[in-house]
């Protein structure tokens, strides 16, 4: 059985700035997909950068099972955990194959991928992902959906025991939109992967997410399931509007914003 990820006593900060203070989530399980909501400036990514061990100034326990993420060297780090920003780097010339070949080799694993092995997982996910046109075109001709897509693809090929996507739907069309988020929690499944996901589209949190964290301000507002966060009281609360969560004719959560609210006094 694959072990919990443990988050306590996080703490965030960019120099001086204290963004995440002592934040403590219950045991985020293998085979699940949790999504951080929550309105700009909330932490979310900032949360996601500290768990990946990217924000210097990070301390606290983010621990998969016995093993501490944090104390973790960056290359043996890499090999439990994936994290896909917001955008990748620009003027890289290489292929869509030769990334996705090069992110499954640059990390050792318990035993060596072979460049024919390697490309052939490339290939099947870049099929999965309904991008396989794009492999031998090089990233500084993609456009940012298609940029995307391939930070998606480079942080799955990977199979890592924690995947952290930081807004991977953003630059997405809607049909593109429900295919990555359906393929996302379909693999977490699939491969008792621990997913966390940050969205700011809280229909798709309602729908893919097995659990919906609400952040605000740095500080966890409420943690359940999309049905038990995704409430009108965490709408005015969280987000300062007056809105509705009803179930369509098909049995999908969702959120409905009606109007935003006088600021409070």
């Amino acid at each position: 059985m694959k072990p919990d990820l443990t988050i306590q006593g996080l703490r965030v900060a960019y120099g001086s700035r204290v963004v995440v203070e002592g934040l403590n989530l219950p045991p985020l399980r293998p085979g699940t997909l949790t999504a951080l909501v929550g309105p700009n400036a909330a932490g979310k990514s900032t949360l996601l950068r500290g768990m990946a061990g990217l924000v210097p100034r990070t301390r606290g326990v983010v621990r998969l099972g016995e093993q501490d993420l944090l104390a973790m060297r960056i290359p043996d780090r890499a090999r439990h955990l994936a994290y896909m920003p917001q955008g990748l780097p620009g003027g890289v010339a290489l292929t869509v194959l030769e990334t996705l070949v090069g992110a499954l080799r640059a990390v050792p694993g318990d035993r060596p991928v072979s460049g024919a092995e390697a490309t052939r997982r490339a290939l099947d996910l870049l099929q999965r992902l309904q991008i396989a046109d794009l492999a031998l075109l090089s990233l500084d001709r993609l456009s940012g959906g298609q940029r995307q897509l391939v930070g998606l693809a480079q942080a799955l090929v990977r199979r890592p025991d924690v995947l952290l996507l930081d807004e991977p739907t953003s630059a997405l069309d809607l049909r593109h939109q429900l295919s990555v988020m359906d393929l996302v929690h379909r693999m977490v499944r699939e491969e008792a992967v621990i997913g966390v996901v940050v969205l700011h589209d809280l229909g798709l949190a309602a729908r893919f997410a097995d659990r919906v964290v609400a952040l605000s301000q740095g500080a966890v507002q409420a943690d359940g399931t999309p049905e038990a966060t995704l409430t009108p009281g965490l709408l005015a609360a969280v987000y300062g509007v007056a809105g509705r969560v009803e179930r369509c004719s098909q049995g999908h959560l969702l959120v409905l914003p009606d109007a935003p609210l006088p600021p409070s006094v």
